[in-house]
């Protein structure tokens, strides 16, 4: 090595380059401070081979610098309590009761009260809920063709309205009816609001039930069946499904109610799935009705069709009455039936997807636990098996949790 070598620290066989000078400048440093330097590159590369001895020294002194630490893991989990939250809010959802006794001038064996709520649903596992959430049966007034997996409970008695309440009650452990008057559309048998009534009246004799009393979506035809079937059941409280702003355009809105608070009964104001739409409706049935006599659809919509919007507009609902808008205070339904519109629910697909007597009753017992999950308090509902599901869950939730099950952490190591 040359003097000239040894004084600039050139190492060597390297040849005599900036990258060079720098692996020499750098050997044996800890930290370099550039002062007053001004570079102007195109472009700069730095190459420092892992072979020479300058940058092992370097990579040395950072694993001194350093260290690693020890590793730990843990032996078992952590024991840790859950304390819930207890909400408040400053809002609460109006109670309505449904069904009258003879005692209020009616015919049921029981009224059923819906709403109530304090809080959002399920937030205190010890005391669920105010009301449980009920369900009611569907019912038709003619032969409509329904899935397979539908058809097979009720057959046999689909032609008579009054048997296929009665079983409803009897085999299905219905909460209330819904008699859905189909034939009244004036595109189907338009059938008079007289006969209408007459099946209603069939309904009231074959089952002791709160009733719900279903149109066929004209507003002119339904209010004219409604105001019919008002007056013949005075004093039953059954529940108008449903009044809408369509009906406040074709100016049959104001009769029909005049008549629902006549004979005090309820009814269920239904929008589309527009919070804006549900308060006009609202307001408008203020100026007669109490706001005891009102309960809300705002639309339930298929699982794999928009359920998870349904969602959100009932769980926004809920939180705004809550926090004190009065004129979102009222209980809400859910059609949960809406779940065989899906044809996913009842079309035969291939074997991966299951049976449709299995996969129909699951669409229709997710659309209601979705939905029951946002705070809904009546639900309606067909298929016995979903209905069983549902009741099961509803129960468990009833009884409460007091004591956390001390096996409940061990599905970490749980194998599938």
């Amino acid at each position: 090595m040359s003097e000239e070598t040894r004084k600039e620290g050139i190492i060597p066989g390297l040849p005599v380059t900036l990258e060079s000078r720098l692996l020499s400048l750098l050997k044996g440093t800890d930290k370099v401070i550039l002062e007053g330097v001004e570079l102007e590159l195109g472009e700069l590369e730095l190459f420092l081979p892992l072979n020479l001895n300058g940058p092992q020294v370097l990579h040395q002194s950072v694993e001194k610098a350093l260290p690693q630490k020890e590793r730990h893991f843990p032996d078992s989990l952590v024991d840790m309590q859950f304390l819930p939250v207890q909400e408040k809010y400053p809002g609460r959802v109006r109670e309505v009761l449904l069904g009258a006794t003879a005692k209020n001038g009616g015919t049921r064996s029981h009224s059923v009260t819906i709403g109530g709520s304090t809080s959002t649903a399920l937030s205190s596992l010890a005391n669920p809920y105010s009301n449980p959430p009920l369900i009611s049966l569907d019912v038709f007034d003619m032969h409509v063709p329904l899935p397979r997996a539908l058809r097979a409970n009720i057959e046999d008695v689909m032609d008579d309205p009054g048997e296929w309440a009665k079983r409803n009650v009897e085999k299905f452990g219905a909460d209330l009816v819904t008699i859905h008057l189909m034939s009244t559309d004036p595109l189907i048998s338009d059938t008079s609001p007289r006969s209408a009534s007459e099946t209603v009246e069939c309904i009231l004799s074959a089952v002791k039930v709160p009733v719900i009393v279903g149109g066929c979506g004209d507003p002119k035809k339904d209010a004219l069946v409604f105001s019919e079937i008002a007056e013949m059941a005075s004093g039953e409280r059954l529940l108008f499904n449903s009044v809408t702003l369509e009906m406040a355009e074709a100016r049959t809105l104001e009769p029909l109610i005049e008549k629902v608070k006549e004979h005090e009964h309820t009814v269920l104001g239904f929008t589309g799935l527009d919070l804006n739409r549900a308060k006009e409706l609202n307001r408008r049935l203020y100026d007669s009705l109490s706001p005891d006599q009102i309960v809300m659809d705002l639309t339930t919509v298929a699982l794999g069709y928009g359920l998870e919007y349904s969602f959100t507009i009932h769980e926004r609902a809920r939180l705004l009455a809550l926090i004190g808008d009065t004129e979102l205070q009222h209980p809400t339904i859910s059609a949960s039936t809406n779940a065989w519109s899906a044809r996913e629910a009842w079309m035969k697909m291939d074997p991966l997807y299951g049976d449709t007597a299995i996969r129909g009753p699951l669409w229709e017992t997710v659309n209601v636990c979705t939905l029951l999950l946002a705070g809904v308090d009546l639900f309606l509902m067909m298929h016995p098996a979903a209905i069983s599901t549902v009741r099961e869950i509803v129960n468990s939730y009833k009884q409460g949790i007091s004591k956390v099950p001390a096996h409940i952490y061990d599905w970490t190591g749980m194998k599938t």
